[in-house]
């Protein structure tokens, strides 16, 4: 399968650089797979197009102050650093940006109380680093991270803003530092107190699950063949009363709905043969692309995704490809917003 079948062409004016005013006044593009059709609606009706007794799944990961700016001793050069995961206290595994001549040993400062030594090269751009800091290390964080915006979002001198703070970050994040994450579970942003009554009061039950989402999500696929491309491992943790709630949910016969692509990869990594989630901590280094059977998911919110990306072919698996390019077709045309503070798209 050639990856080129899953680019498609997204004015530069469609990717949204600031949320919605309210985090529920997002567009919804609602796509009808048993009917291969497509309708509009407003996120804040999303719980009037779903059933009594459906489960929605979400990602409480927590959005974390993973970037650093700093520079290089000696020579001063700016280097720009991004957390991606924890290994012991002090220790953690970075990716660093302009960092050709970053070597074993190179000490990087990013304040007089806050600096890291390189322990080792990882490859591709990667780094084991050592950090030394004073205080608490969550306020030192706090206090000179800023919030990990994808690329495609600007601001002026790649600072985040207040606003990024609060709307980089869904209503319902739990902080755990083994399970925090440098994105946001996007398709979750949309998600308010209002909405979540909303379902409450049409009977539609929530679960929560814990995937740690790094940079490798985003990037784009760079093998001619689908099928040659290496997924990244996330770790995640499914509690007992969740794996239960979508056991017995499906024993019901109603739908099992994942709020994310994180969610789907969660869940059909820890299900079994028979279509049974397993509760408990793992990785997952599931790669879902066309010919996948889904066992678990039965629909999905998610927002909209860029070319070449394994999200994307997450979402042609899951609704077809046909159907994808032409719901996608569908949102340039009718200029819905794209990526993480984009739209939202509910997949029945």
């Amino acid at each position: 399968m050639d990856i080129s079948a899953f680019d498609y062409h997204l004015p530069s004016e469609l990717i949204a650089q600031e949320p919605a005013d309210q985090r529920d006044h997002s567009r919804l593009l609602i796509v009808d797979r048993r009917s291969q059709s497509i309708r509009e609606g407003i996120f804040s009706d999303a719980p009037d197009l779903l059933d009594e007794g459906d489960l929605l799944v979400l990602n409480d990961t927590f959005v974390f102050p993973a970037r650093l700016l700093g520079r290089k001793e000696p020579g001063g050069a700016a280097i720009e650093m991004l957390l991606l995961e924890s290994m012991s206290n002090e220790e953690w595994e970075v990716i660093a940006y302009r960092a050709s001549r970053l070597k074993e040993g190179v000490r990087v400062v990013f304040s007089d109380r806050l600096f890291c030594e390189v322990i080792r090269p990882l490859g591709d751009g990667k780094f084991h680093v050592r950090f030394t800091w004073e205080g608490e290390w969550n306020q030192t964080l706090a206090e000179h991270g800023l919030i990990p915006l994808p690329p495609y979002i600007e601001r002026s001198g790649r600072r985040s803003s207040e606003l990024d703070r609060e709307r980089y970050q869904t209503v319902f994040a739990r902080h755990r530092r083994q399970y925090d994450s440098a994105a946001a579970p996007t398709a979750s942003l949309h998600f308010t107190d209002q909405v979540f009554q909303q379902l409450r009061d049409r009977g539609i039950e929530t679960a929560y699950v814990t995937l740690r989402i790094g940079l490798d999500t985003f990037l784009p696929v760079r093998e001619d063949r689908v099928e040659d491309h290496v997924i990244h491992s996330e770790a995640y943790s499914i509690p007992p009363e969740t794996a239960a709630q979508i056991n017995e949910t499906l024993a019901r016969g109603k739908r099992v709905i994942a709020v994310g692509t994180t969610v789907v990869r969660t869940l059909e990594s820890a299900a079994d043969g028979q279509g049974r989630v397993r509760a408990g901590e793992n990785r997952s280094r599931l790669y879902i692309y066309p010919g996948y059977r889904f066992k678990v998911v039965k629909s999905m919110f998610t927002n909209f995704h860029l070319p070449r990306t394994t999200l994307l072919l997450l979402i042609s698996a899951f609704m077809g490809d046909d159907l994808r390019r032409e719901s996608y077709e569908y949102a340039v045309r009718s200029r819905f917003r794209f990526y993480s503070y984009g739209d939202s798209m509910l997949i029945l």
